[in-house]
C-alpha cells in the first residue's frame, strides 16, 4: 500500500523510484487536478492533510478496537535494525575529512551542531536537497520546508525569508548549491536590504555534478555543466555578511559565527567548497 498526502504523485516528490506494480493507492491532496494526475488512486481523497490524517487515525483506533500494538515487536526492531544498517553505510561520508569539503560533512555539522528545535532549514532543487532529506529529523512541525520537485532552482531563498519573518526567533537557514545561487543568488540581496537575518549556505563545487550523466553530451561540446563565481564575495558586494570555508575542520566554527551574525541581526552566507559528489541515498535504484 501507499499511502500519500500532498501534490501531485509522482516519482520524485513520493519515492526516489516508481512505485511497483500492484500496490493499492490512498491519494489525499487538496487539489482536484492532482488527482489521478501521474498515478491512478484507487482511493482518493480531497481535504486537507490535518482533518484527513486525524480521520485515519481515528479510522485505525476504531479498527484496532480494544487491541494494542506490540511496541516491543518485530516491525520496530526490523526499523531498528535496517538504520542502523543504513547509517553505518553513509557515516564514512557523512563524518568526512576529505579535501575538497563533501556536502554531506556540511549537512552532519549542522544537523548535530544546534538544538533543531530553535531551526527552521529548507533547501533548494537538485543535489543539495537529495543530500539533506534522508538524514535531516525535523524535531517539530514547521521545522523543515520540503517541497519535493514542486518548484524551481532558487525557491529557497524566498521560502527561508517567508519563515524568517513568520518566527523571527529561529535560525532560518537555506541550503543550495552554486547552480541554485549562479540563477537566483541576488535575492540574497533582499535579505539585507530588508533586515531578514536568514543564512544561506551554498555548496559550491563548481560544477552541474547532479546532472554528471543526463548533460554529458552537452558538458563534452560546450561545458554546459561548468560554474565559476567567488560567492562569498559577491554576498559582502551586496552588504551581507559572509565567509568562505574550505577546510572541513572550519564547518561547525563558521556555522557558529553565522548564527551569531543572524542574531546581531544581520543576513549572512556561508560558501563551502565540496567535492562535485553524486552519490544519493534513495531507496530504491
Amino acid at each position: 500500500m501507499v499511502f500519500a498526502i500532498g501534490a501531485s504523485l509522482t516519482r520524485h516528490n513520493i519515492v526516489a523510484a516508481p512505485i511497483p506494480a500492484g500496490k493499492i493507492i490512498i491519494h489525499a491532496t487538496n487539489d482536484e487536478r492532482d488527482i489521478n494526475k501521474h498515478y491512478p488512486a484507487d482511493y482518493p481523497i480531497l481535504g486537507d492533510a490535518k482533518p484527513v490524517l486525524r480521520q485515519f487515525i481515528e479510522a485505525v483506533k476504531d479498527l484496532l478496537g480494544n487491541k494494542k500494538r506490540a511496541e516491543n515487536g518485530a516491525v520496530p526492531v526490523e526499523i531498528k535494525k535496517g538504520k542502523e544498517e543504513w547509517m553505518a553505510e553513509w557515516m564514512p561520508k557523512l563524518t568526512s575529512n576529505e579535501k575538497p569539503i563533501t556536502p554531506y560533512r556540511v549537512m552532519w555539522e549542522f544537523m548535530n551542531g544546534f538544538d533543531r528545535k530553535e531551526v527552521i532549514v529548507t533547501h533548494d532543487a537538485g543535489s543539495p536537497r537529495n543530500q539533506l532529506v534522508p538524514f535531516y529529523q525535523a524535531p517539530t512541525p514547521r521545522s523543515y520546508i520540503g517541497w519535493g520537485k514542486s518548484h524551481a532552482l532558487g525557491t529557497g531563498l524566498g521560502l527561508i525569508m517567508g519563515a524568517k519573518l513568520a518566527a523571527p526567533q529561529k535560525f532560518c537557514v537555506n541550503f543550495m548549491g552554486d547552480a541554485a545561487f549562479g540563477m537566483t543568488g541576488l535575492d540574497f540581496e533582499t535579505a539585507v536590504r530588508c533586515n531578514i537575518p536568514t543564512l544561506t549556505i551554498v555548496l559550491n563545487n563548481n560544477f552541474m555534478a547532479a546532472e554528471t550523466h543526463s548533460m554529458e553530451t552537452s558538458h563534452e561540446r560546450y561545458g554546459t555543466m561548468n560554474i565559476l563565481g567567488n560567492y562569498a564575495d559577491l554576498a559582502r558586494s551586496l552588504g551581507g555578511w559572509s565567509e568562505r570555508v574550505e577546510d572541513p575542520s572550519q564547518i561547525l566554527p563558521a556555522l557558529q559565527r553565522a548564527r551569531r551574525v543572524t542574531e546581531e541581526g544581520k543576513a549572512a552566507l556561508l560558501e563551502f567548497i565540496t567535492s562535485r559528489e553524486i552519490s544519493y541515498s534513495r531507496m530504491r535504484d
